[in-house]
């Protein structure tokens, strides 16, 4: 990725770390200081929780799942901020999820604490307004390497496409579509909404089955 930024006249730097780590988070933020200067955009793109059935889902577990949903973005925006406003401002592009509004079994986890980054979203709007602009995307099942356990197989493969109005899978180029038109002076006049990109779903696209308790 780096190499086609790069092929295009830009610059571009590649930090290697685990994102579940507040500290490498943050550091983020520094990285961005000493390489260009300032930060005109963030894009909180960690996230995921694997589902499971309401008995096997710990309280230990949905805390991890809100660290690693909501929390990482919080120490990003919290640290990138400052440095946004020392250069006029910017805009924040949470990812959150189509199961942050829809409901099924085994999302517990998953689906609240997407949930919660979506509405997260809506509340620092209102505290970044009018310098620093807040939105976020629901994202629909995307092919990203995080889904393909579920896109090597074929059959579930044929179960998204199935339960999804538009009958396929979401290309990761446009949820960066999404992101771009969020963050770029299209989208000047727009904060603290969440733009559904998810083709048309209004239920899980992926069902377990989970049988009655």
């Amino acid at each position: 990725m780096a190499a086609r930024v790069a092929a295009t006249g830009q610059q571009a730097i590649i930090v290697a770390g685990d994102l579940s780590d507040l500290d490498v988070v943050r550091s983020l933020v520094t990285h961005a200081r000493e390489s260009f200067g300032r930060v005109d955009v963030v894009v909180n793109n960690v996230g995921g929780t694997i589902p499971l059935p309401f008995l096997d889902t710990s309280p230990e577990y949905l805390e991890e799942a809100f660290h690693f949903n909501v929390t990482t973005a919080h120490a990003l925006n919290l640290e990138a901020v400052p440095l946004m406003l020392e250069h006029g401002g910017g805009s924040i592009v949470n990812i959150s999820s189509v199961m942050g509004r829809v409901a099924g079994r085994g999302y517990s986890a998953y689906g609240a604490t997407k949930a919660a980054l979506s509405h997260y979203t809506r509340l620092i709007s209102k505290d970044l307004a009018p310098r620093i602009r807040v939105n976020a995307i629901a994202a629909g099942s995307t092919a990203t390497s995080a889904l393909e356990i579920v896109t090597s197989s074929p059959e579930l493969t044929s179960m998204i496409e199935d339960l999804t109005p538009l009958h396929r899978i979401c290309e990761p180029e446009e949820i960066a579509a999404g992101v771009l038109y969020l963050a770029s002076a299209a989208g000047a006049f727009l904060t603290g909404k969440v733009l559904e990109i998810d083709g048309g779903t209004d239920i899980p696209s992926l069902d377990f089955s989970l049988p009655d308790l």
